[in-house]
Order: structure tokens, then sequence, then C-alpha cells
């Protein structure tokens, strides 16, 4: 038999306790009490502002993948950097596979999660039927969450120009801004993203 729907509970997607439902006020948070994670996190216009975010993060990526991230100066000589130079680094021979996971981790899975993440609350934002394939889309922008490292990348560049630094002469450049800009708003959209509002409206719209 399929399973029957229990609209007056809510499970923790980190240890899987149950709870009774009781939506919080706008600007409050339901928590787990077991282990502390957030449950919802409703607020006014949230959506609009996600789109906001989202859109700004997607320009940045872009942009941070042309512009030159940092440049090098030592003994007489110097080098520009970008972040797509980065990623393509090892393109040729045996390697092309780690470039490939590279590119993609620093890159494309924060760009396809944005990108997801607009198509989905946009029709919502807009009281229209959300778009074909939305809950799809939905639960592949959340597998990817774990995979999109712009944040770890950063910070690995972060360590990796403390040790240079000593040895060379480092400038960065406007990618580097950018990416900074982009790991906080990243930050922001997954704490201001209230997943369970938005699985809320797609069951909603497509009952």
């Amino acid at each position: 038999m399929p399973p029957i729907p229990r609209d007056d509970l809510i499970v923790c997607t980190h240890c899987d306790a149950v709870f009774t439902l009781e939506r919080p006020a706008a600007g409050q948070r339901a928590k787990c009490a077991r282990c502390g994670t957030v449950l919802i996190t409703p607020r006014r216009k949230a959506g609009l502002q996600i789109i906001a975010v989202s859109v700004a993060i997607t320009i940045l990526i872009i942009a941070a993948t042309i512009f030159p991230f940092l440049s090098i100066s030592a003994a007489g000589t110097s080098n520009s950097v970008s972040i797509l130079d980065a990623a393509l680094a090892f393109s040729d021979g045996p390697l092309v596979a780690l470039t490939l996971a590279t590119a993609a981790l620093i890159i494309f899975v924060p760009l396809a999660r944005v990108l997801l993440t607009i198509y989905v609350l946009v029709p919502i934002v807009l009281d229209r039927p959300p778009a074909r394939g939305s809950t799809q889309a939905f639960r592949l922008s959340e597998a990817l969450r774990p995979w999109s490292m712009a944040e770890i990348f950063a910070l690995g560049c972060a360590v990796a120009l403390i040790k240079i630094s000593d040895l060379a002469d480092v400038a960065f450049g406007p990618a580097f801004w950018m990416f900074s800009t982009l790991v906080v708003l990243v930050v922001v959209q997954d704490n201001f993203l209230c997943r369970w509002s938005v699985w809320k409206s797609l069951d909603k719209t497509q009952a």
C-alpha cells in the first residue's frame, strides 16, 4: 500500500527524530530537540531574497572564473592565473579526471545549485504553478549541496597564500574578491532557504 501522508509530523533530516509539526512564526526557528538541526526557518519575502542572492552568485561565479584570481611575482618574473586556469592545470595527461573533478566541485556544482534554486523558486514566488520537474530539480539541488566546495577552495587558497607569501610577491586579482563575496553569499543563501517551506509549497501546488 502507498504510504499515508502525515502532515502533522516532521522528521529531522539529520537524526531522524519525529516531532509533531508546529509551524513557527516568521523570524522564528524550529529546531530538533535531539541534535539541534534547524528544521523550519520561515521568513517574510525570503523567496525573493533567495532569488536575488542566487542571481548574484551566478554572476559572481561566471565573472570569478574569467578574471584573474591572483598574480605572483618572483625573481623578476610574474604570472597571473584565473580559477579556470587553476582548474585546468592538469588537463593534459592522466590527471584529466582530477581536472574535471576540480572544475566541477568549485565551479559547475555551485553554479548548477543556484540555477536549480532559481528554476524552482521563481514560479513559487510569482504564485504560479511550479515549473516542470521542480520536485526533481530541488531534490537534485539538495543532493549536490555536500559537493559544492567553493568555500573549501577559498580556505585552501588562503592556506597556500600564507605559505608562499615569504617566497614571492602575491597580488590579489578582481576574481579573488568576487570569489570571497561569492562564498559569503552561498552561506547566506543556505541559511535563508527554508527547505521545509519549499517542499510544502511544491506539495500544495502539485496536489
